[in-house]
């Protein structure tokens, strides 16, 4: 794979200097250039200097280093900061060029891992984790035997944000409606419900609503991960907050401590059902439209003609549609 350094087209003014700069591409730092396009774009060492995490003395000292190293003055220095001298205004749109074409290669390269297979990084929660994913990625790499998924778990509310931000190619999230910021494709969907003792009281009714259960202290953790957000999820369903007495994230552990009578905890059903018989917990049905929950698939938008993590996508939403038919 190879990616060409696009150089922009030059008046003939400029073509003496645009071979020196050229020649130098051998020696020239990136961090360097990156520090002298923040100082062009800020006008301001002190500015370029603060998004650098540098003092002053250090940008100034750098820059003066570019200058001997490219044999020309780049900068022009006055009481209102720094402007480019022509050479300065050439030598910043090279250095676009080159950063710009060195960060696509960077892209390009983390889809592989160290030995050289395409990686494909894949963000879920947990509950995908523990339900869908493993048969769903074993049915993806069957036929792919030069292809990787590096899983990595996160929690739905910060999954769209890092798959935008470029922290993974694929993401699953739960969420009431698809995140802004990447593109979604509906999933999966499954149900909250509530984890009791075989004697306790609410095993009888069979099903409730959440506000119904409120006497009861309660293991944590929540839909959406945190009591204030599973409290805007619930909205003027419930009168007033659960009582928690303890927050155990692992789906397991929660049976445990319910088991041991702490409390009634709120698990997604199909893991809960792991758990009833072995240890002597059943499962009552929450009534409340939040309990039942829209997973979606994302990935950036503007990555949505990739092929591999594209592909994937594609696989896991294509069951789905087969599993709703």
């Amino acid at each position: 794979m190879s990616h060409a350094l696009h150089w922009p087209a030059l008046a003939p003014e400029g073509l003496t200097l645009f071979h020196g700069i050229r020649g130098m591409t051998k020696t020239l730092d990136t961090h360097l250039l990156d520090l002298f396009v923040s100082v062009i774009e800020k006008k301001s060492l002190t500015q370029a200097g603060r998004d650098m995490h540098l003092v002053v003395s250090a940008v100034s000292k750098r820059m003066d280093e570019l200058e001997r190293q490219v044999g020309r003055t780049l900068l022009k220095r006055h009481g209102r900061g720094i402007e480019p001298t022509a050479a300065g205004d050439l030598l910043y749109l090279h250095a676009k060029s080159i950063l710009r074409s060195l960060r696509a290669a960077n892209q390009a390269l983390a889809e592989f891992d160290s030995t050289g297979v395409r990686k494909i990084r894949l963000l879920a929660n947990q509950t995908s984790i523990l339900q869908s994913l493993p048969a769903e990625i074993a049915g993806f790499l069957a036929g792919r035997a030069n292809t990787s998924i590096e899983m990595i778990e996160g929690h739905s509310v910060d999954i769209p944000a890092m798959v935008h931000d470029g922290h993974a190619d694929v993401g699953i999230y739960h969420a009431p409606h698809p995140a802004a910021g990447v593109l979604s494709t509906p999933y999966r969907q499954d149900r909250i419900g509530l984890v009791v003792p075989n004697g306790h009281p609410l095993k009888a009714r069979g099903a409730v609503f959440f506000e119904e259960a409120l006497d009861y202290p309660l293991v944590g953790n929540f839909p959406r991960h945190s009591l204030d957000l599973f409290l805007e999820l619930a909205g003027a369903s419930l009168s007033r907050p659960p009582t928690v007495v303890l927050s155990v994230s692992n789906f397991e552990a929660r049976c445990h401590m319910v088991k041991e009578g702490i409390g009634i905890a709120m698990l997604p059903d199909d893991v809960a059902r792991r758990y009833l018989g072995p240890l002597g917990l059943s499962l009552v049905r929450i009534d409340d439209a939040w309990a039942q929950r829209q997973f979606y698939a994302c990935m950036r938008a503007q990555h949505s003609g990739d092929s591999h993590a594209g592909s994937l996508l594609a696989h896991l939403c294509s069951l789905e549609v087969r599993h709703a038919g």
